[in-house]
């Protein structure tokens, strides 16, 4: 018998200084509570961020009164559980001191049968600030661990990097894209758990071979037992059943269940097949009575990460069930600076965003958290693979005994805990210290060694190597066979030599490509610098106009005021954005403008990286763009602003990440190529047609051509010369439409793509009258648009909270468009295509200054 009671209620909070108590929302953080309770300002909101740094260097309490009900107290144990504790803390029961945490990514455990009562029962906990905690360790250690991201100064800790001594999300303390907020309280669940005779603790669905034939499991049943005894293990899934008489010894073990499933359903990520799950339930049976159950859903698949010598250097893709998968996608962090506001609402709008975008995978990035279940849960359902990091970043960390022990119980937990999980197809041990470090190139990395003596980088070195090399793999390899491990991202593999440390044109292991951005390289690097596995790479811009006016005011529009600049981290990037923006790009008439402009400009780097991947795929085989989504309103690399709203970039990857794509590069011979990429399996066969037109619609020159190639490839179908096309014609004066009709296809499933012989700022676009009207759509209501000039970038706007299903995207005259609006509520993400209120409809050249307008 089981029973949880969850203490979610009477919760009350203060500074272990003061008197007051204040009310409190368990799960929940001392930054949220202040909020609101009416002590601090809006934390996003202009600087007030700077203002809030007081809050970290204070001790905080929590407390709340409980009874606990008569079936609960019968039972013959109960356990104090907490799923997260932020992050150094003591807890007491009715005045008994029942543990200490020091873990944010743990969860805790106390007997507490003695201590609690039927009523009238108090529970307190004294969060210790993780600032003054740690100070002192810096001390003890004698020099500071690199910390690049550590915002300390701000924090008022001058060079003090304290953030690599706390098991907590690094993010808080920093970042080039979030604000300094270090987080203390209650962040997961807290309830009481009882129970008597026997109980099943953890249910693992080991999945030992896997195929389209047959699934040979083993599934795990942990348990813990008060005495010894005799009976019937019973497990389901789906209809099917097997049973097993079991001896059971008092105290915990673990039972193992062969299992075989015949023409098992297969779990495929998106755009490959259905992502089925399986619910198996496991129950103990003494005679009839049930003594113990506990089920699971997961889904079943064989996935390896493939990486074999070839004629270049070594692949690396991800296999499922035997397909080799071009992963696509983005990197999430933590939606949340203050994590418990993120809902479910919130989670399933990125998610059902990923798989809408056409994506396959998510990275789950280091410097944030292990997510929360229903992230999980949801990747499962909709078929997005995950490469989960553990949660280490862009930081050197101490080796103490004691810091291990803790990074190692940590492991494990979070391991076990997501191994049924079929979208957890990798562990990666952290993010970018590999090569940040570059042990083995003197030159190398980012320059922190030569801040150390050589027996201090000797230790430093060997504490990263026995948390990466030894404890992390060895866990993964205990607790979740058969799931690969990776040591770091970026990395080449583990040769112990200056071969290891990845840089932008490795022949082996995944790459972080920062040329663009950081080291000011034109877009057009994106097309040259292409590793094995794209796991980062990035450009910048604003969030919308909206967006940015919930944390500023008329007076704050401008790139280099106070507001703007506290809310753009990576220090330079306002000035990268402008200076990019005047390479690529027209001037803006004013600062809205700049904001438009700017996601214009994200959208168009990064539309030529993800294809330029795609182009190269066997060789590359994944493209994991830097970032899905931001933790507060900010200028960022994310496609996704804080609210939810898509940017330019996100209409654009969902094109650029369709299962099956035109492309275009140029060759060195004056030619334009069209490629086409296909991530689907079947053959891609069918007619392409180019079509060149001038900007008011006149048809100038045209082609077609028989196209067949095998599946899951890509491939040059067309090449054209392009001053023949010209004829003569100024390059900024067509546009070239091609599509590609699969045989046997219905008109409405052509893919198509425009290309243009000249850059954006030497088109010579015209004011163009944009026609919206109303149509019936398969869906319910469409909206069709037309104009009489070419209009780039149209962006559709409405004061509905939701999206259209097409947005930033270019008007021929003469081929007309028809979008969708997507309503987003409150409780779900996506719900069937429906009418809205008034469209407001503009395009690039709305946005110009007036000097930059082309006179034709």
């Amino acid at each position: 018998m089981r029973e949880t009671f969850t203490l979610t209620n009477n919760w009350k909070f203060k500074s272990v200084e003061e008197e007051k108590w204040l009310p409190a929302v368990v799960p929940g953080c001392v930054h949220t509570d202040l909020l609101k309770n009416g002590v601090i300002k809006d934390p996003f909101y202009a600087t007030n961020e700077h203002d809030l740094q007081w809050i970290d260097k204070i001790d905080w309490e929590y407390e709340s009164t409980f009874d606990v009900p008569r079936s609960l107290l019968a039972l013959s144990s109960i356990e104090l559980v907490f799923d997260g504790l932020d992050t150094y803390a003591e807890v007491y029961v009715n005045g008994e001191h029942v543990l200490s945490a020091n873990n944010m990514f743990r969860s805790w455990r106390a007997d507490v049968k003695a201590y609690v009562k039927e009523q009238g029962n108090s529970l307190h906990i004294v969060f210790r600030s993780p600032i003054r905690e740690d100070l002192p360790k810096i001390e003890a250690l004698g020099y500071n661990l690199p910390a690049s991201n550590d915002q300390s100064e701000l924090g008022g800790l001058g060079d003090d990097k304290v953030s690599i001594f706390a098991r907590k999300a690094p993010y808080h303390y920093g970042w080039d894209w979030g604000p300094r907020f270090v987080t203390s309280g209650i962040w997961r669940e807290a309830r009481l758990e009882g129970w008597s005779e026997s109980v099943i603790s953890d249910l693992y669905v080991e999945q030992n071979e896997v195929s389209a034939s047959a699934a040979e499991l083993t599934v795990h049943v942990e348990l813990e037992s008060e005495q010894d005894w005799s009976g019937t293990i019973h497990l389901s899934a789906d209809g099917l059943t097997w049973e097993s008489e079991v001896s059971v010894k008092a105290g915990k073990q673990t039972l193992a269940v062969p299992v075989v499933i015949e023409g098992p359903k297969l779990w495929w990520s998106r755009g490959l097949g259905e992502a089925h799950l399986y619910s198996f339930s496991a129950k103990l049976l003494a005679g009839d009575k049930v003594v113990a159950d506990k089920s699971v859903r997961t889904g079943l698949r064989k996935v390896k990460l493939v990486r074999e010598k070839d004629a270049v250097g070594a692949s690396f893709y991800f296999e499922l069930n035997g397909v080799p998968v071009f992963a696509k996608g983005a990197n999430h962090i933590p939606n949340d600076s203050f994590i418990t506001e993120v809902t479910a609402e919130r989670y399933r709008h990125e998610i059902a965003s990923a798989a809408e975008s056409n994506m396959n995978m998510l990275r789950i990035w280091g410097g944030g958290i292990y997510e929360q279940s229903v992230f999980y849960e949801l990747c499962d359902e909709y078929g997005i693979l995950v490469w989960q990091d553990f949660m280490f970043a862009c930081s050197m960390y101490p080796g103490d005994e004691a810091f291990l022990a803790n990074v190692r119980s940590e492991a494990e937990q979070n391991v076990k805990r997501l191994r049924n999980h079929p979208s957890v197809v990798l562990w990666c041990g952290n993010n970018e210290i590999d090569s940040a470090w570059a042990q083995y190139d003197e030159t190398g990395g980012w320059g922190w060694k030569k801040s150390y003596t050589a027996e201090q980088r000797e230790t430093i070195w060997a504490d990263y190597e026995a948390i990466f090399h030894r404890i992390l793999p060895d866990v993964v390899a205990s607790y979740a066979p058969g799931i690969d491990y990776w040591p770091s991202s970026p990395i080449v593999s583990v040769s112990g030599d200056i071969n290891q440390h990845a840089h932008p044109l490795t022949t082996e292991g995944d790459v972080h490509y920062w040329g663009v951005w950081h080291a000011v390289e034109p877009f057009e690097n994106y097309n040259v610098k292409i590793g094995r596995f794209m796991s980062e790479y990035g450009f910048q811009s604003f969030p919308e106009y909206d967006t940015v006016m919930t944390f500023a005011t008329e007076q704050d529009l401008a790139l280099d005021s106070k507001v703007m600049r506290a809310h753009q981290k990576n220090g330079d990037g306002n000035r990268l954005i402008k200076q990019y923006m005047d390479i690529y790009m027209n001037e803006p008439k004013d600062f809205p403008s700049f904001l438009y402009m700017s996601q214009v400009l994200q959208a168009e780097a990064m539309k030529m990286a993800i294809e330029a991947h795609r182009r190269r795929m066997p060789y590359c085989m994944g493209t994991l763009y830097w970032q899905m989504n931001d933790c507060w309103p900010v200028a960022s690399w994310a496609g996704i602003d804080y609210y939810g709203k898509w940017k330019a970039m996100q209409y654009y990857a969902k094109h650029s990440f369709e299962d099956t794509i035109l492309s275009f590069d140029r060759s060195e011979d004056g030619h334009v190529r069209v490629h086409l990429v296909t991530d689907k399996l079947e053959p891609a066969e069918g007619i392409l047609t180019l079509k060149l037109y001038d900007f008011s619609g006149g048809l100038v020159r045209e082609a077609t051509a028989s196209v067949a190639m095998q599946g899951n490839s890509a491939a040059v179908i067309y090449s054209l010369n392009e001053s023949e096309w010209l004829g003569g014609r100024e390059a900024g004066s067509v546009v070239l439409h091609a599509e590609f009709a699969a045989a046997g296809g219905s008109e409405a499933s052509a893919i198509s793509k425009l290309f243009y012989f000249a850059s954006a700022k030497e088109l010579q676009l015209e004011s163009a009258t944009i026609a919206v009207k109303e149509v019936a759509g398969s869906n319910g209501t469409a909206y069709e648009l037309s104009t009489d000039k070419l209009a780039k970038q149209v962006w559709l706007k409405t004061e509905r909270a939701g999206r259209f299903t097409d947005n930033f995207f270019d008007l021929i005259p003469g081929v007309t468009k028809v979008v969708h609006f997507v309503n987003r509520e409150e409780g779900e993400a996506v719900s069937k295509p429906t009418a809205t209120n008034a469209i407001t409809v503009s395009s690039m050249i709305d946005y110009l200054a007036e000097s930059q307008v082309k006179v034709v």
